[in-house]
């Protein structure tokens, strides 16, 4: 991994971001971080907000099945289970797991989006995700969030906002 532009640039194209805001979102990240579980309403908002055509398999979980996955995700000590269990509930891909533990964990962790790879110097992102990649992408975002003295939803931003303006569509 390495970002295609000047990194100190990376706080002006975070500033240009305007996707869509995650303040709807502040009460379930709350919520989360303090009973250490999603309720099943609050898991298909977040789900939504990622990636709202996951909707309809997303809304297949059963309401203890999410309580204990995420409890079980937001709980444990493992990197790799944390993210890998996520995985295994309905219309949840790498991209809407991390979603899930940047937002609902007490320790930060970036999203993982295409955008954000092609800012990194990706062209394409891999076929299937792993754990090995998953935590060489948040080990880069964490590194260059503390050379930057910024927070990674900042990260997050910069580099979604950098693709945006300079990623061509195939």
């Amino acid at each position: 991994m390495r970002i295609r532009f000047d990194e100190t640039e990376l706080i002006d194209f975070a500033n240009r971001y305007e996707y869509q805001s995650n303040e709807i979102l502040t009460d379930i990240s709350k919520s989360a971080k303090k009973k250490k579980y999603l309720t099943r309403e609050e898991f298909i908002r977040i789900c939504a907000w990622k990636t709202p055509r996951s909707k309809p398999k997303v809304a297949s979980n059963h309401k203890s099945y999410i309580k204990e996955i995420t409890n079980i995700s937001l709980t444990t000590q493992s990197d790799q289970l944390r993210i890998e269990i996520l995985t295994i509930l309905s219309g949840v891909g790498w991209p809407t797991a991390s979603t899930i533990l940047h937002f609902c964990h007490t320790e930060e962790f970036p999203i993982l989006d295409f955008r954000a790879l092609y800012s990194l110097g990706y062209d394409s992102v891999p076929k299937k995700y792993n754990y090995q990649f998953w935590k060489e992408y948040t080990d880069y975002c964490k590194n260059l969030s503390k050379k930057l003295n910024l927070d990674l939803r900042t990260i997050d931003r910069g580099l979604w906002q950098y693709s945006k303006e300079n990623q061509r569509k195939k």
